[in-house]
Formats: structure tokens, sequence, C-alpha cells
């Protein structure tokens, strides 16, 4: 089994995914509840820039040390991350790839067949990439799930490969 997966086709860059290093990536989702959470488009750089103030405001005040509490957090991510199931949205990957102006699908070929979406709908695809702490070995290394979840007990399993078109 392959554990990278290429993007390619009518796109400026083809670029390689590897499920591998996402349980590092802050942009992952906790699985066990992400279809159930009410969600709302997020400004990225307003968020940033709001922890950047509320960082740069607590070492003005605090000084550079942290504080217990902090260490404490870590500990529990720690063992979120070794027992957690997580996914990541497709978005960044798609736009990271920049799609030629006249690509508007994208297919998910799989050993059982492909799956197409426009490159709309397959922004909000999620790639589940682990399962109670694991990496997803069997029919892996991803899953595609839709957003809404509706395919959470039948995802699309066993792909190979992304292609824009």
């Amino acid at each position: 089994m392959n554990n990278t997966i290429p993007v390619k086709g009518l796109v400026k860059y083809s670029i390689t995914l590897d499920p591998g290093v996402w349980i590092f990536d802050d942009r992952k989702v906790d699985l066990t509840t992400y279809f159930d959470e009410e969600r709302e488009e997020v400004d990225e750089l307003e968020e940033y820039t709001k922890a950047v103030a509320t960082h740069f405001s607590r070492e003005i005040q605090e000084g550079a040390t942290y504080p217990p509490t902090i260490k404490t957090e870590r500990k529990f991510e720690k063992q979120k991350i070794l027992n957690g199931t997580f996914g990541i949205l497709l978005k960044p990957f798609i736009e990271n790839a920049e799609p030629e102006e006249n690509a508007s699908m994208l297919t998910v070929k799989t050993k059982n067949g492909n799956h197409t979406f426009t490159i709309e709908e397959a922004k909000t695809l999620v790639a589940a990439f682990s399962k109670n702490g694991q990496p997803l070995k069997e029919n892996g290394p991803i899953h595609i799930l839709f957003q809404d979840g509706s395919n959470r007990n039948n995802p699309i399993t066993d792909i190979e490969s992304f292609y824009i078109s």
C-alpha cells in the first residue's frame, strides 16, 4: 500500500499528500464531534491576528514563562492525539495545487472506481486519516467523508489519486 496520494491534472503544482504527518497539523478536526457541531466560516487571517495579539498581551503581563495550566493542557492534548479519530479538509490542499482556470472537477480515483465532484464540492470533503489513534491502514491511507457526515459509515476508500480536470 502506498501511503502518499498525488494530486495532479489541470493544476499549476502537482502535489503529493502524506497523511502520516497530518497528526501534527493544526487544521485537523476531531471526527468524533465534527459532524455534530455547528460550523461557521472563519477568516483565518483574523483568527491568527487575534491569537498573536492574545499571546503578545499575555507575555507582556506575565512574562515569557508558561504557567502550569499550559503544561497540563499539553499533556491532555498528547493523550487526545494518541487516542483520537481525526480528519482534515481537502480545501487547503486543492488550493495549494492551484487548479487552472478552466478546471472544474476533481476525480477521486480508487481501486473500486472513480468518484467525481465539482471543485467547490471537493473543497468541503474531509479526508479521515486516523481512527482511535491509529493510521487507516485497512482501505487507507485516507477515507473521504462528506462534510455533512452522511457517508461516515460508508466512506470512499482505497484512494489512489486525485485528478483535477
